[in-house]
Parts: structure tokens; C-alpha cells; sequence
């Protein structure tokens, strides 16, 4: 028989815009971990119309948080379909009772922290524009439309971007959660909430922080400090096609 590999139990946290979504994929890639994202697994649930769906749905109607016993409920159970595998877990835990619940069930090994100033946070998703219909997302700053212009009143008080879809020529909308006041309010809801999970993880011994402004420059900071607890298959995979 031979020797089993061990498993990772990892979860990410980030506020949104951190560069959670491309650090949590190039993960995957490079250590093979599933990824299990709680805002996917919910959205799915209610696509399917299952159980936990429908309920969960009721609160997101009436604007209010979804009970931590459901979403632990939702997560555990998919959790449970994982077990052979290591993983990585994003968007759960939100709240220290998610966090007791999740240790009662599996032993975290590490909680990958995106450190990222809010004043970058805000630069990041302020930019953002989408094209409603396809889904397709721009960034002014680094993924702009080929066709855009930003009109300023008197002085540059008051800025509007004018932007067309790159293949269809259709006009960009920013939604309404990139919205400056919109994003302002986000992250410091996200703070409120995840502040006693940081520490949570803290006292464990389990938090691993990394900070910066560029998710290119974190990154291979993140990739070093996995590769102290998996093999990359990526490098292996290259190693073969050699």
C-alpha cells in the first residue's frame, strides 16, 4: 500500500475586490485543492430549488443575512462530498459560530488572509463596469473597453464613465454594489463581520496574513507559503510535458 497524502483544510478571507476570486483559482491550478465557494453553492441551491435554497432565498428577498445554521448547514453537507480530497474554503466561515461549528466537523489547517487597504479596495471596484447582458467585466485601470470616456463636471467634482461593450458595442452599467457609497458600506459590514474570525483564528494558531495592494505582488508570497504544505502539480505537469 502506498503512503496517502495528506489532506489541506484550508479557508481564504478577503474583503471583496481583495483579489480573493484570482488568487483563490491560481490555487487550485498550482495544488490541485477544490475550491468550494459559499456564494456559488448558495446561488446554485436556489437555482435547484432545494430545501436550504428556498429557505435561504426568503432571507435574501427581505434583505436580511442568512442564519448561520443555515449557511453551516449548506456548506457541511457539500463539505462532506470533499472529504478525499483537500480544499479550499471561500466566503465561510462569516461569523465565530460558522467557525465553532466548522472546527466540530474538520480540523482547519490554515486561513489564508488578503490583506488589502480599503482605499485600494475601493480604487478596485469603483472602476468596474459590466456589460448586463453577457456578464463580460471591465476595470478602467487594467482591463478598460477599447471605447470609453470619462466626462467631469465643474472642476472634476462629479465623474461619469461613458463605456461600450468590446464586442457587441451595447453600453456598460456599473452595478449597484461597485458604487462608491455602495462599496463603502461593503467593506465595513465585511469588517464588523470577520473581525472576531480573524482573531478566532488568530488564537489557533492557523492565520496566516498576507498584505499588499497588488494581488500580482501577494501572490507569490501565497504561493511559497503552500508550497511548505503541498507539492505544485503544476511544475510536475510541466516536468512531464517535457
Amino acid at each position: 500500500m502506498g503512503v496517502r497524502a495528506r489532506l489541506l483544510r484550508a479557508v481564504i478571507m478577503g474583503p471583496p475586490g481583495s483579489g480573493k476570486g484570482t488568487v483563490s483559482s491560481r490555487i487550485v491550478k498550482h495544488f490541485a485543492l477544490k475550491h468550494l465557494s459559499s456564494g456559488d453553492l448558495l446561488r446554485d441551491n436556489m437555482q435547484r430549488h432545494t430545501e436550504v435554497g428556498v429557505v435561504a432565498k426568503t432571507y435574501i428577498d427581505r434583505g436580511q443575512l442568512i442564519p448561520d445554521d443555515i449557511m453551516t448547514q449548506l456548506v457541511l453537507r457539500e463539505l462532506k462530498n470533499l472529504e478525499q480530497y483537500s480544499w479550499l474554503l471561500d466566503g465561510f466561515p462569516r461569523t465565530v459560530p460558522q467557525a465553532e461549528a466548522l472546527d466540530k466537523t474538520c480540523r482547519i489547517d490554515t486561513v489564508i488572509d488578503l490583506d488589502v487597504p480599503f482605499e485600494t479596495i475601493k480604487q478596485r471596484l469603483t472602476a468596474r463596469w459590466i456589460h448586463p447582458t453577457s456578464g463580460r467585466v471591465y476595470n478602467l485601470e487594467f482591463n478598460p473597453p477599447k471605447i470609453h470616456m470619462l466626462i467631469c463636471g465643474f472642476q472634476a467634482v462629479c465623474c461619469t464613465v461613458i463605456g461600450t461593450d468590446d464586442v457587441t458595442g451595447e453600453p456598460l452599467a456599473q452595478r449597484d454594489d461597485d458604487k462608491p457609497e455602495t462599496v463603502t458600506k461593503r467593506l465595513q459590514s465585511y469588517e464588523a463581520q470577520t473581525k472576531p474570525v480573524l482573531d478566532y483564528y488568530r488564537k489557533k494558531g492557523v492565520l496566516k496574513s498576507f498584505s499588499g495592494t497588488e494581488t500580482n505582488k501577494i501572490w507569490p508570497h501565497v504561493h511559497a507559503f503552500l508550497q511548505t504544505k503541498l507539492p505544485d502539480v503544476s511544475q510536475n505537469e510541466a516536468a512531464m510535458q517535457r
